[in-house]
């Protein structure tokens, strides 16, 4: 489309004030034409009848061949976007005036822009000629919006992290109380229970080693033996959930414990028809921890996954090194952990063994955790109703612990 520069009413050599009354319709014409917003004239059917020359820094089609478009403006419009601007245009020959019509352009060199539209109707002598629009060019301010969006999403969702992780160290705050109390009791008569104990499994000693082997009643003894022994033992989980010091940390091979360990418990393994498996990726891997502890927390969940495992079932133990941690997993089939009750497992006395002979004192998981805790590491869960469970014990390949606290 030309551009007007000179002729009747419009000089470009002219000086001096214009008088308003020497204005025709090509001045109004320019003004229209070198406006920076894509402007389209449409008559009273809703036929284009002028587009200025911003159309084409803005998608890329001349004046002229959007003037040959059967449909225009339609063909420069994202598909998906065609009904707004379709239901604009019918708002528009209705005789409305509307705005902020956001969609989308396809730029003839490829690139897609985002365009606002406004229309407005026009008339002349109170005659309805027809309406126009004013189509600006909003990409900037369309990805600023979008940066703004995902911005505020990424900041949602970092509340959300951050509240779910209050939520789990109050959690885990209310725990440690409860840990801390109970252990504080159990230090506190520990000792007083340990040493009659120990007297009393002593009596028994020297009673039984007056009977005859084929005494009737040496069953009875053994039995009372093993009692005394359950008892020590449940008072020895309760009084290492608070331990003021860790035993101390020696250099050892870490798969040689887990092979010792796996060893332990081939018996009741072989009880349950359920097999034991260990790989490592690192089978000379040393680490300095406190071996005994470590012992106790691989003992404790890899008897968790045989009690949980069906007959015929194998547990798979596997060692790896990553980085500055070795990981020990130990893989079960078992029912799984429902999801209502994940988040108790650690808890001190939680146990899902009810009704069944091998039935603890819940404090297995709850002791792992402490110690391992104690090292600097922690324990993973992956575990789903009727999927089985994968405990992951993730030790520090080094740490140093001060001197150990005796029971007695």
């Amino acid at each position: 489309m030309s551009e007007p520069t000179s002729g009747p009413g419009l000089s470009a050599t002219s000086a001096g004030p214009i008088n308003p009354q020497d204005l025709d319709d090509r001045w109004f014409r320019a003004v229209a034409n070198y406006t920076y917003d894509w402007e389209s004239w449409h008559d009273a059917l809703g036929r284009v009848v002028w587009v200025n020359t911003a159309v084409e820094r803005i998608t890329g089609y001349s004046p002229r061949d959007c003037l040959a478009m059967a449909d225009y403006p339609l063909p420069l419009v994202a598909p998906a976007d065609r009904s707004k601007v379709t239901a604009a245009l019918a708002s528009a020959l209705r005789r409305t005036a509307g705005e902020d019509v956001e969609f989308r352009c396809p730029h003839r060199q490829g690139e897609v822009r985002w365009l606002s539209m406004a229309w407005q109707p026009m008339y002349h002598d109170g005659s309805y000629l027809g309406f126009r629009t004013s189509t600006r060019d909003v990409t900037d301010r369309h990805n600023l919006r979008e940066q703004l969006r995902i911005h505020a999403e990424h900041l949602e969702q970092l509340v959300q992290e951050r509240t779910a992780r209050l939520r789990q160290l109050e959690q885990r705050q209310r725990q440690m109380e409860k840990l801390a109390a109970l252990g504080q009791l159990a230090a506190g008569v520990a000792h007083e229970i340990n040493n009659p104990l120990a007297g009393i499994r002593n009596a028994f000693q020297l009673i039984r080693s007056e009977l005859p082997p084929d005494s009737e009643q040496v069953e009875l003894i053994e039995l009372v033996d093993r009692e005394i022994e359950r008892i020590s033992s449940i008072i020895l989980q309760m009084y290492q959930l608070y331990r003021p010091q860790s035993a101390a940390s020696t250099d050892f091979c870490i798969a040689q414990t887990v092979r010792e360990v796996a060893y332990l418990l081939e018996a009741a393994a072989r009880k349950r028809n359920v097999s034991l498996a260990f790989t490592a990726d690192d089978d000379a891997a040393v680490v300095r921890l406190p071996e005994g502890e470590v012992k106790q927390i691989l003992y404790n969940l890899i008897r968790n996954a045989i009690q949980a495992s069906a007959d015929g079932d194998a547990v798979h133990i596997r060692l790896q090194r990553r980085g500055e941690a070795v990981e020990v997993s130990v893989q079960d089939r078992g029912p799984g952990i429902p999801a209502e009750i994940a988040s108790r497992i650690f808890e001190p006395f939680f146990t899902t063994k009810q009704g069944r002979g091998d039935t603890g004192m819940g404090l297995g998981l709850s002791v792992s955790q402490s110690l391992i805790e104690a090292m600097g590491g922690r324990i993973d869960v992956a575990a789903g109703a009727g999927k089985g469970s994968r405990f992951t014990a993730v030790f520090p390949a080094q740490f140093n612990a001060a001197e150990p606290t005796s029971l007695d």
